[in-house]
């Protein structure tokens, strides 16, 4: 579905076809850009291992600190690939905390061939420092790389996902306490589909799940 068809959908949904409109197409669009970012978080629907400036970060010799795309949230693997043409490491995901622990002198270990990373909000560290130039390779769950503006364009995620976002518009346009539209029960009903498809939004620390220091755990999503 494009852009055009979701805010028809929404409309048809929410009784809103004539016009004047409760809803104007500027808002019902936001909450659409919303809700496909909801659903990647939350299915984890975007992994990312192609995008170039995404999932390749140029590594300097003796640097730890790396800036990460800003629409990457959880790393699902990376890799330490030393330009001398040794072979590429895998690295493991681990928290400060584990590291203080396991080794409490990381900090200032000797230069070598990096074998943690730790994933910040927007960075990434490594242990120990590199002592020879490289890239590192990642596949990391990301947002959408655009907004839907255009009324021809499609969400990023699977058109499968499409007509379920609609849900998420219908929740925040009847939760506007101040429109015409304020619907607090039929805000609670798209609300529960849309959490129901998608699963529950997981707390602030969106990197749990890929760590090696935490304890993994399967959820299977039905469609």
């Amino acid at each position: 579905m494009n852009l055009k068809q979701l805010v028809t959908q929404f409309r048809s949904d929410a009784d809103d076809r004539l016009e004047p409109f409760r809803w104007s197409q500027d808002d019902i669009r936001s909450w659409l850009n919303e809700a496909q970012a909801e659903a990647a978080v939350r299915g984890r629907l975007l992994l990312d291992d192609f995008t170039p400036g995404l999932c390749e970060i140029p590594v300097v010799t003796g640097q730890v600190s790396y800036q990460l795309h800003p629409k990457v949230y959880e790393i699902a693997d990376i890799r330490f690939v030393p330009a001398t043409g040794e072979e590429a490491r895998c690295l493991e995901l681990v928290t400060r905390e584990y590291l203080d622990e396991k080794a409490p002198r990381w900090r200032d270990a000797s230069a070598g061939l990096p074998r943690y990373a730790i994933q910040t909000e927007k960075r990434l560290r490594l242990a120990p420092s590199p002592r020879m130039a490289g890239t590192l390779k990642l596949e990391a769950y990301r947002l959408p790389l655009v907004a839907l503006i255009s009324s021809v364009e499609e969400p990023e995620i699977h058109e499968a996902h499409h007509p379920y976002l609609v849900h998420w518009a219908l929740y925040r346009g009847f939760g506007q306490p101040d429109s015409e539209g304020f619907d607090p029960e039929r805000a609670a009903q798209a609300y529960a589909v849309f959490e129901r498809y998608f699963g529950m939004r997981p707390d602030s620390d969106l990197r749990r799940n890929t760590r090696h220091d935490e304890p993994q755990v399967t959820v299977v999503h039905s469609l």
